[in-house]
């Protein structure tokens, strides 16, 4: 039986590595933002993750104007990540590192292989965590497949207006049973 994260809790300490060599902790933003989205994606073998990622960078902008940093993260190695980024045009941090165990706290969906040739390494299924300043989970969307992910301008735009103080929105589905 699998864990979820609920909306509300308070996000797990993760720490993962970034292109750049650097160690960051999931969750907690750079020194300009308050929140963090934190995308989990499956990997280099994912040609639909790179589409996302290329898609993602568009809409950074709107992610900063709303206060929200946002860094992508996988389980794979660093040569993987590597080549990732031969394929993707980014603008935003990339971690790579991700364990099973960092996988079963986050509470993803994880799959294995089909093949050698599509990877090498179990795999995270695409998750999205929206942190607040408080280090609450405020959003929260898990896939068991690459085809169902959030449409990141819906998500920008409702970030920006949940971020809007007048809106007073608080964090949603915290009855979970």
């Amino acid at each position: 039986m699998s864990v979820k994260l609920n909306a509300g809790d308070t996000f797990p300490t993760i720490n993962v590595t970034k292109s750049d060599g650097d160690t960051v902790t999931l969750g907690q933003p750079r020194e300009c933002f308050s929140w963090q989205a934190v995308f989990v994606y499956r990997g280099r073998h994912c040609p639909l993750c790179t589409r996302y990622l290329n898609d993602l960078a568009n809409y950074k902008e709107q992610f900063e104007k709303a206060g929200v940093d946002i860094i992508a993260v996988s389980a794979d190695s660093k040569s993987q990540m590597q080549e990732q980024l031969q394929e993707i045009s980014i603008n935003f941090p990339i971690a790579y590192g991700l364990t099973e165990e960092q996988m079963k706290t986050l509470g993803v969906y994880v799959s294995t292989p089909r093949s050698e040739q599509e990877t090498d390494h179990n795999f995270a299924e695409p998750g999205l965590f929206v942190v607040n300043e408080e280090g609450k989970l405020h959003v929260v969307d898990i896939s068991n497949n690459p085809f169902v992910r959030p449409e990141l301008g819906a998500l920008a735009n409702g970030l920006n207006w949940i971020r809007d103080p007048k809106n007073n929105y608080p964090i949603r589905g915290t009855l979970a049973y």
